[in-house]
């Protein structure tokens, strides 16, 4: 059953705190409900903004919108996983004003020294965001992140064509739907499920389960059709997927369309994730940056994001004008979640199984 969204509120502070290799909040005495504004002065509103994110994960009438308001073109590029994007930017891309990493990504990106410190003097409306969205492990004194959206990767499925509903990572360990389901082209969700599948943590460094994971994921791609992340959803609206490994807010989108799509967390449990903008330390229109920042924690365009993406918003003004519901998870699925961390040096051993996995 899912909970009202005072409730979520109350369950997901409890249970971030909680969660197994989570630290995601400071204690509370120290975690910052109103972070000091920065000096900082970025000069004039430049005309242009560059924007990296993931695919389907904004209201096209917010791109528009902005654009109308301050008369400033936005230029928007996507990418389909963290690892693609972190690449990127590792190699020397310069032109992006706006970029959506997730947690784990946002600890590689400051490591590398590739983001900026925000300036909060142009973010007047910091005051939106929900206090438990402050002071995450990522980003403890809020100086380079604004929490963008969080959502679950789970299994979703056509109930027209699956007779009963799959409640656990085995279902891709099984041939009954052999060439009729898909995984995430993500080494952290892969690996991930099958991690979870075998009771461990999705942020091991230890190589022998790093290994393990990958020979369960090489047994499972014999019974897929590919690895697909955001373009799956067409496929689950044709019918040509019968089943996924999709995110929860994805699946919502596409049940929108084939109402016989639901979705589901997995017995074992999965990955929580919350993603946030940050500006790149050489972004060449920095100021427009802000103002798109501020402009999305505006109550009304953070509802038109959610409404249009299905995922949660960090933004508590936002969440009584949210049009469309968004499934929030119970207060007991919220305890079989994890949080991806960044896994420092092991990340060679997790793309070196990868690419075996790959490779099969």
């Amino acid at each position: 059953m899912n909970l009202s969204r005072r409730e979520l509120v109350r369950s997901l502070a409890g249970a971030l705190t909680v969660l197994p290799g989570a630290g995601l909040l400071e204690a509370c005495g120290r975690r910052s409900t109103a972070p000091p504004a920065g000096s900082e002065e970025l000069g004039p509103l430049e005309g242009e903004l560059n924007i990296y994110n993931w695919s389907d994960y904004i209201a096209p009438s917010v791109l528009s919108g902005f654009e109308r308001e301050f008369q400033v073109k936005v230029t928007y590029d996507t990418f389909e996983s963290s690892e693609e994007m972190v690449a990127k930017l590792q190699a020397g891309a310069r032109g992006y004003d706006l970029v959506v990493p997730t947690t784990y990504a946002v600890t590689a990106l400051l490591a590398t020294g590739l983001l900026a410190p925000l300036s909060k003097r142009y973010l007047s409306n910091l005051g939106h965001l929900s206090p438990l969205f402050r002071g995450l492990a990522h980003d403890p004194a809020d100086r380079f992140t604004v929490p963008w959206q969080w959502g679950i990767t789970g299994l979703a499925w056509r109930t027209d064509l699956i007779a009963k509903a799959p409640g656990s990572w085995a279902v891709f360990l099984d041939a009954a739907l052999s060439g009729k389901m898909t995984m995430l082209d993500d080494v952290r969700d892969v690996l991930g499920a099958f991690l979870r599948y075998r009771g461990q943590s999705i942020n091991t460094t230890d190589p022998s389960l790093i290994a393990a994971a990958g020979r369960d994921a090489i047994a499972a791609k014999a019974n897929l059709k590919a690895y697909l992340s955001a373009p799956v959803k067409a496929q689950l609206i044709a019918g040509d997927v019968w089943l996924a490994q999709l995110w929860n807010g994805d699946a919502a989108q596409a049940a929108r369309e084939q109402p016989a799509i639901a979705w589901a967390l997995p017995s074992e449990g999965s990955t929580l994730w919350i993603d946030s903008l940050v500006v790149p330390a050489a972004a060449p229109h920095p100021r427009a940056a802000h103002e798109f920042i501020n402009y999305v924690l505006r109550s009304e365009v953070g509802a038109a994001i959610s409404t249009a993406t299905g995922y949660g918003t960090p933004n508590h003004s936002a969440m009584p004008l949210i049009a469309a519901p968004v499934p929030y998870p119970s207060q007991e699925a919220l305890t079989r979640l994890e949080v991806q961390k960044d896994l420092g040096r092991a990340s060679e051993t997790w793309d070196r199984v990868w690419t075996e996995v790959k490779s099969a």
